[in-house]
């Protein structure tokens, strides 16, 4: 697996955990990463998933008023909570990472969903990000 795979697996499982139990989210990345039990963490996939974490969470208003606008009949609080932070990563790819290529952050965040959500996660995840990208001008 990729570093940048593993940095956002690490990413989903911190957001996740505040979600959960809120507190600093650079201290539930370094239990994502302890669970994880990586002897060898790449300096680049951690770099990463800190990048991502803080930038989630840095900007989470705006990237759940985004995720509530262009989601048909479903409000945030009523998405799995797996989803809910899948989509956050994938919003803010799109958003706030240009060095991103669009194709990647949806390819990736369909991943995360099937790997950590459930069978429907996947579809759910492209179809939202797919309408994020479109009115973020990203074709």
């Amino acid at each position: 697996m990729g570093a940048r795979r593993t940095a956002r697996e690490r990413a989903l499982q911190a957001l996740y955990q505040v979600e959960m139990t809120p507190g600093p989210i650079l201290a539930a990345l370094e239990d994502a990463w302890a669970a994880a039990e990586v002897a060898n963490k790449e300096a680049e996939a951690v770099k990463f998933a800190r990048e991502l974490a803080e930038g989630v969470m840095a900007h989470r208003k705006e990237i759940d008023q985004l995720i509530e606008a262009h989601s048909h009949n479903w409000r945030l609080d009523r998405m799995s909570r797996i989803d809910r932070n899948v989509l956050r990563l994938g919003v803010f790819e799109l958003k706030y990472r240009p060095d991103i290529p669009k194709k990647v952050s949806l390819n990736e965040a369909v991943e995360l969903g099937k790997n950590f959500g459930t069978e429907e996660s996947s579809a759910f995840v492209n179809g939202l990000l797919d309408r994020v990208a479109v009115a973020l001008g990203k074709l």
